[in-house]
């Protein structure tokens, strides 16, 4: 048995079938044909649909951390400018103004009430001081919703179609998550825990019909969809992480009248667009993100009547400071103050 089993593996290697070599070379990795770069998109996203946006307009030399895009019923541009706390306002003329001066309370999110009220999220000192304040249009009347001494780090905000909003709370690490989301009455009497123990919860918006509510986890990298029963209600089965995001991290998002997500990733210069299954279906690039400029992307809106895609971001200290971008999406904005 032996003797014909050694018989036909003589005959195997005199025939070619099987190479014998006393030392294999060791295989090399190289890096893709676009080089090293640390902005490559990830492999599952890179196929998508992809369009580049375009400079809007340059808000500042210096590298603002902008964030909360939002539309008023004029059509002028409403953003804050994080660290400072100042709301800025771009008008339907282009022209760039100051509506909240800088102050301590900082900023994060905003949101505008169907009276015209102006909702601004705070940071705070980024530890237990964040806020929630209002102010009218003009930037006067300031009236606190939340105040500091609650601790929370109030980051974004959405409304509802009762005046109540939710928001999210910005504490926690991924190892530590102390943060969450909450529900606020439109009475603003209490605040109700939606989902809690969450590391960072940062971006947060409503699905058209209103009766969905997405939220991103900043230090994780996830995308929770909760299925609401009522208002402070989850459906039974109804909370899940639907999307595991590749690389840092994602931000702020917005719903467009179809229901798709828009969702964008910070310190990747791009928003991801999923639909409302939670399945990636295009993305939006920012220029100069292949050399590693404006990657600091945290959030957008989309112009009403549109599907006008309006970025902000900034370069940090590369040079090329703070701007907004334009873009077309999938489908046309929500109905302004369709969920207030």
């Amino acid at each position: 048995m032996q003797k014909n089993l050694l018989a036909s593996l003589l005959f195997l290697l005199s025939a070619g079938s099987i190479t014998a070599h006393a030392t294999d070379a060791a295989s090399t990795l190289s890096y893709p044909p676009e080089g090293r770069q640390l902005q490559a998109i990830p492999a599952p996203e890179k196929d998508l649909p992809t369009v580049t946006a375009a400079l809007w307009m340059k808000v500042s030399d210096q590298g603002l951390q902008l964030e909360g895009p939002s539309f008023d019923r004029e059509g002028n541009l409403l953003f804050v400018e994080v660290f400072g706390g100042q709301v800025l306002k771009v008008d339907t003329h282009g022209k760039l103004s100051v509506v909240v001066k800088k102050n301590p309370l900082g900023g994060a999110g905003l949101a505008i009430h169907k009276d015209g009220r102006l909702f601004v999220a705070g940071l705070g000192n980024f530890k237990n001081t964040g806020n929630l304040t209002a102010y009218k249009p003009d930037g006067s009347g300031k009236q606190v919703i939340i105040p500091g001494s609650r601790h929370y780090l109030v980051d974004d905000l959405v409304f509802d179609n009762t005046g109540g909003f939710y928001f999210t709370d910005f504490r926690g690490t991924s190892t530590e998550p102390t943060g969450g989301v909450f529900y606020v009455p439109a009475d603003g009497k209490t605040i109700v825990p939606i989902l809690p123990n969450m590391a960072i919860a940062n971006g947060i918006a409503l699905s058209p019909d209103g009766k969905t509510l997405w939220v991103t986890e900043f230090a994780k990298g996830l995308l929770h969809r909760i299925e609401l029963e009522n208002a402070t209600t989850v459906a039974p089965f109804g909370e899940a992480v639907i999307y595991r995001f590749n690389g840092p991290s994602p931000d702020s998002m917005r719903v467009d009248q179809d229901g798709n997500l828009y969702v964008a990733m910070y310190s990747q210069g791009r928003v991801l667009v999923l639909n409302p299954n939670g399945t990636p279906i295009g993305q939006v690039l920012l220029p100069g993100r292949e050399n590693g400029h404006f990657l600091r992307s945290t959030s957008l809106a989309i112009k009403p009547e549109t599907n006008e895609l309006y970025l902000v971001t900034n370069d940090g200290k590369l040079g090329e400071g703070s701007a907004i971008f334009k873009a077309q999406g999938f489908a046309k904005a929500l109905k302004l103050y369709s969920h207030q």
